[in-house]
């Protein structure tokens, strides 16, 4: 699990930790950048339902516990056919605890998973081969 990732990493940023947010952007002491967003396709909507604890304590610790638990999309009641699904996401230091929470619902087509990567800089591509995306 990429989000595992951030296990051992020191925060020393976090943008976009709110209520209805479609992206969160975590900095580290080490300026690596790692992003929570959903890739949009069509017919979907992903984002923060919920942030429980103080964000604050998980900036400017290592972070001892990195955590994604997820339910199967499941039918809602709505006559249409949608569906949705939660994600949690449990990030903790030796000052607290961060329960993110989100929210993906679709017509059960489309794909409701929060995505998380790492970004890399111009000069890592180059090391690593990686062909530049906007060529």
């Amino acid at each position: 699990m990429l989000f595992e990732l951030l296990k051992g990493v020191v925060i020393a940023d976090i943008q976009g930790c709110s209520k209805y947010s479609r992206e969160i952007v975590f900095t580290t002491t080490e300026g690596r950048v790692f992003r929570m967003f959903h890739r949009q396709d069509c017919c979907e909507s992903v984002s923060v339902e919920d942030v429980v604890g103080d964000v604050e304590d998980i900036i400017g610790s290592p972070v001892l516990r990195a955590e994604e638990r997820s339910n199967c999309a499941q039918p809602v009641e709505d006559g249409y056919g949608d569906v949705e699904q939660w994600t949690f996401y449990t990030i903790a230091t030796i000052k607290g605890t961060v329960d993110l929470r989100w929210l993906g619902t679709s017509n059960g087509y489309y794909g409701t998973g929060v995505d998380f990567e790492e970004e890399i800089t111009q000069e890592e591509r180059v090391l690593l081969g990686i062909p530049d995306q906007l060529s």
